[in-house]
């Protein structure tokens, strides 16, 4: 017969991280049993507590107490010295990823600028091999003129459009001093 094995369904109850089971230690909230009963709290908000409570029996006279309250607060210090490293270790290894991704973006774009002078300088030696490669001697005709032996017609817009001088107003002449063509020199007749 096959073993029953029980299933959570429930993805909180899996076990999947390891070593730190707590997460973020600096924000976890830590349930302490001290000598004088529970105190709970963040590990900042446990070693003042405790640290609290080493002076106040340091006021009592109770060293063996004082000792004891000390020795917790630096149980938690311990824990949030050890937090703390490893989130630095954390910062820094995303901080040398990020300046190696950022380092491998600056080749590629190096490259890619490499890549595109040397497309333009191919591109310019065959513009002027092409150009070199054309008769100098052959001379070039008029895009706008039909050949000779062509069948096309040459139609208005085809030609090239000649600027006129503009239209100028004749000036009037002087009643005196031009002859009238009915001849002579009498004035008109008032009607």
């Amino acid at each position: 017969m096959k073993p029953q094995r029980s299933r959570s369904r429930n993805n909180k109850n899996r076990n999947r991280g390891g070593g730190n089971q707590g997460g973020n230690v600096v924000n976890r909230v830590f349930d302490s049993s001290g000598p004088e009963g529970k105190v709970r709290g963040t590990p900042s908000q446990v070693i003042e507590k405790y640290n609290q409570l080493a002076r106040d029996a340091q006021l009592s006279n109770d060293r063996v107490a004082m000792e004891n309250f000390q020795q917790h607060a630096e149980h938690y210090l311990r824990l949030l010295a050890v937090a703390q490293k490893e989130a630095d270790a954390k910062r820094e290894e995303q901080e040398e990823a990020n300046r190696k991704r950022q380092a491998e973006r600056d080749e590629q774009e190096r490259l890619n600028r490499e890549r595109q002078a040397e497309r333009d300088r191919e591109r310019h030696e065959r513009q002027e091999r092409e150009a070199a490669e054309q008769p100098a001697a052959e001379p070039e005709q008029k895009a706008d003129a039909p050949e000779e032996g062509s069948n096309l017609v040459e139609t208005p817009e085809s030609k090239p459009k000649t600027r006129r001088a503009p239209r100028r107003k004749p000036k009037p002449k002087p009643e005196g001093d031009a002859p009238k063509a009915d001849g002579g020199d009498q004035p008109e007749a008032a009607e």
